[in-house]
């Protein structure tokens, strides 16, 4: 009796969705879920490990997959058409676990309390774009689940600098707030400003070494987010092939939105886009600064290419 009313003030203190369908019926808890309960009862200080458990099946539990990164890379975009899928539950803001140190210090029984109610048969999935380029990150989710699933959208370097750009010159013209032009942060002494995070955040072949460390490449799956936004429907299919997830996205579940230049989703009738913060137009750039932007990226991206075994279509990469 004691335990059953502990059970229902937990429920009552996380006001956390809860999935409406019916779950799968299973005898046996799923592996994901004795991995997730092991970690936290050895993490746990106090071994006061609490499970937030739905009176219908469902309950929180860690992810076995995390969007990584890279920021303005197209995460949400991935995020959004991945819960297309049934069997995906998905937390719904950057939970910034691994990357915060006061968020870091909450231990396991927080960021557990961040996702999602989800069924036995489903994968948890939370997005942070920052993990990517945070050093610490890749030794600290190594150390909570050797076995986890990694996803990193990535698409052009320049472009993503651009992208890095704008979205923080709009949120400085929605405060009100003046902002400097790109060139002045491109440019420092008449030569292309490395030391500007937006370009350090693109350097790809450098984070991605860190987390090469910890993972092999058969636990990272790299989305190509430049095909992405042209043509979601392949990508998202190799998504589900490296989850091992049934094929349940098809391609009528997206439609191109000509008013707003990009693809938009559909789900069992029901249409939607993304925020109107997402493809942005990027601010207009002097080809020549350009022309040194896709320069300075041509050897870090070719590193990159031999790193991870494939190439990508980028203006920075010529063919030798």
């Amino acid at each position: 009796m004691a335990a059953f009313l502990l059970g229902a003030v937990l429920l009552i203190v996380q006001p956390h969705i809860v999935p409406s369908r019916p779950a799968v019926n299973s005898k046996a808890e799923t592996s994901s879920q004795s991995v997730s309960r092991e970690l936290l009862k050895k993490t746990s200080q106090k071994n006061d490990f609490k499970e937030n458990i739905h009176s219908n099946g469902s309950c929180q539990q860690l992810p076995q997959t995390i969007i990584i990164g890279v920021r303005k890379g197209g995460t949400r975009a991935l995020l959004e058409m991945l819960s297309l899928h049934p069997d995906i539950a998905a937390a719904e803001s950057e939970v910034h676990f691994f990357d915060w140190e006061d968020h870091y210090g909450n231990g396991l029984q927080w960021y557990i309390n961040q996702m999602p109610f989800s069924y036995p048969h489903q994968i948890t999935v939370e997005k942070t774009p920052a993990y990517f380029t945070s050093p610490k990150v890749p030794e600290r989710v190594y150390n909570m689940n050797q076995s986890m699933r990694l996803l990193l959208i990535l698409r052009d370097p320049s472009e993503r600098v651009l992208s890095d750009y704008t979205q923080v010159f709009y949120n400085h013209m929605q405060k009100h707030k003046p902002y400097p032009s790109i060139e002045q942060f491109l440019i420092k002494d008449g030569e292309l400003n490395v030391d500007y995070k937006a370009i350090n955040r693109s350097l790809y072949y450098i984070h991605m070494q860190n987390w090469l460390k910890y993972f092999s490449l058969d636990h990272i799956h790299i989305v190509d987010g430049d095909k992405l936004i042209k043509d979601p429907f392949p990508e998202i299919e190799k998504v589900e092939r490296f989850l091992k997830l049934s094929p349940q996205i098809n391609a009528s579940n997206f439609y191109f939105n000509k008013t707003k230049g990009f693809y938009c989703l559909r789900d069992s009738g029901r249409e939607r886009c993304l925020h109107e913060s997402k493809g942005r137009a990027h601010p207009q750039v002097d080809t020549r600064l350009l022309e040194k932007l896709h320069e300075y990226f041509h050897e870090p991206n070719k590193k990159f290419f031999e790193l991870v075994g494939r190439t990508f279509d980028w203006h920075s990469f010529v063919a030798s």
